[in-house]
């Protein structure tokens, strides 16, 4: 079928929006017709590492209807509304734990299909497509039960589409990694979209103090707004001196979404004694660790992928969250039609929105 999509052709040219081909869904397959797609930072650094010559369709944070389903899908049917999400084999080891974001195949499954057995197509040959098993930056995508949630048709495709992505790995990481308590203190390094959703999941926890840490102003107001406690501008040199003169003697955990070496340093220094830091950014520079630090403090330094949650598990809890009024969307999500996804994504670069989502007619 003929499909629009935004095509990525390398990470200094703009997304084209333009007619491709995607084939019918096979046996294990779901066909979707997508009404809105956040823009992750993850689409961003693909972008860069996709060679130019090979033209992508990214996009991992996909919302639609189901308008077709292969012979082999049971649980899904036509009609339904979905959120869609990361892929995985289902089979693994760390799958059949639970544990579907470290699937032994997530490589496979997730970086997109090259070549022959690209989904996507246009006059030229194949477009890469399959990213996340969705590439959802397009009209309609295939995936498959494993990688996408049935959810109530009321709720607004644009205000959750996110929850596949950003939302459950913000979130996850503080409910399923971190686990903070009511007389913990919570330190926020970066509150983009994923640092924002850990904010709102440590409200609906109950965490005792929520430290938020950006360069932004008006994302420290907002966060602010969303119930931190303490706001703390980045570019400050006693970051880590004022968390730690916080009762308890400073971050009992913290979250890294930067990825960038100071930031991690300073994370480091904020901790107590056994504190944790959990890292989900990905940065370019080594990670600064002082072992001796580490060793004679106890302390605790591990990353996490999609906030080690099981998606099928997980978003309905965030979905029950959003309908409690603890997830206010609204403040973060700001709505483009896809012929302005560049608009979208300077946005997001600009930093004046802290969550873009594109839209499908």
């Amino acid at each position: 079928m003929e499909i629009i999509a935004a095509v990525s052709t390398g990470a200094d040219a703009p997304l084209t929006v333009r007619r491709l081909t995607l084939r019918a869904p096979r046996p294990d397959e779901v066909l979707v017709r997508v009404l809105a797609c956040g823009i992750c930072h993850t689409d961003l650094t693909a972008r860069a590492a996709v060679p130019a010559t090979m033209p992508i369709v990214l996009g991992h944070e996909g919302a639609g209807v189901v308008v077709a389903v292969g012979a082999e899908v049971h649980g899904v049917g036509v009609g339904d509304r979905v959120l869609l999400t990361y892929q995985s084999c289902g089979a693994c080891p760390e799958c059949v734990r639970g544990l579907p974001g470290y699937c032994a195949q997530w490589a496979v499954r997730n970086a997109g299909r090259f070549g022959v057995d690209s989904p996507l197509t246009d006059a030229t040959g194949p477009v890469v497509g399959a990213f996340f098993g969705q590439s959802s930056f397009a009209s309609h995508v295939l995936a498959t039960p494993r990688n996408l949630v049935v959810v109530d048709p009321e709720l607004d495709p644009v205000q959750i589409a996110a929850f596949g992505c950003a939302v459950q790995t913000g979130a996850g990481v503080v409910a399923e990694v971190l686990a903070p308590a009511e007389s913990s203190v919570l330190a926020i390094f970066g509150v983009g979209a994923v640092g924002m959703s850990a904010l709102m999941a440590a409200r609906a926890l109950g965490v005792g103090t929520v430290v938020a840490v950006d360069l932004s102003p008006e994302r420290r107001a907002l966060a602010t707004e969303l119930g931190a406690d303490l706001t703390l501008d980045g570019g400050a040199d006693d970051v880590a001196a004022r968390i730690a003169a916080l009762p308890g003697g400073g971050a009992t955990h913290a979250l890294d979404t930067t990825g960038a070496a100071p930031v991690l340093a300073t994370a480091l220094r904020s901790l107590t004694a056994r504190g944790v830091l959990a890292l989900v950014g990905l940065g370019s520079s080594p990670v600064p660790i002082d072992v001796a630090g580490l060793i004679g403090w106890g302390q605790t330094l591990r990353g996490s992928i999609e906030g080690d949650v099981d998606p099928q598990v997980f978003l309905p809890r965030l979905i029950g969250w959003y309908r409690r009024g603890l997830l206010p969307m609204d403040k973060l999500v700001r709505a483009y039609p896809v012929e302005r996804i560049n608009d979208a994504v300077a946005d997001m670069a600009a930093g004046k929105v802290v969550k873009a989502v594109v839209t499908f007619p």
